[in-house]
């Protein structure tokens, strides 16, 4: 199915989550948040912090912000690499593939209120 949207329609709908989201109660991520969980979710692991941080075009610092943040709130878990111990590697949680599964209800939720 594809969907085309006006720029106006685009942003009703980030809006529209991002509304449903605070009204519900659900733990706040920060963009950078959301765009760091959904790539360990929506992309292949294995994540690392350095990946990330090359991925996102930010520094290794602000991944692993964005990752203590988000390890609190249990949506995802940090190991060391036995391979190579410079690495950290980056695990999902089922607290956090819950959290995504429901955004992605959200979205779709929204997506069927649109005008056509």
């Amino acid at each position: 199915m594809s969907l085309t949207l006006r720029p106006s329609q685009a942003l009703k709908l980030w809006h529209d989550v991002t509304f449903d989201q605070v009204r519900d109660g659900a733990q706040d991520l920060t963009v950078r948040q959301t765009a760091i969980l959904l790539t360990i979710y929506m992309d292949a692991p294995p994540h690392t912090v350095r990946g990330l941080a090359k991925k996102l075009g930010v520094t290794k610092p602000v991944i692993t912000r964005a990752l203590d943040t988000m390890g609190k709130i249990d949506l995802v878990t940090r190991r060391r690499d036995d391979n190579d111990r410079r690495n950290v590697v980056i695990g999902r949680t089922v607290a956090g593939a819950l959290f995504i599964e429901k955004l992605g209800d959200m979205v779709i939720a929204r997506c069927k209120e649109l005008p056509r």
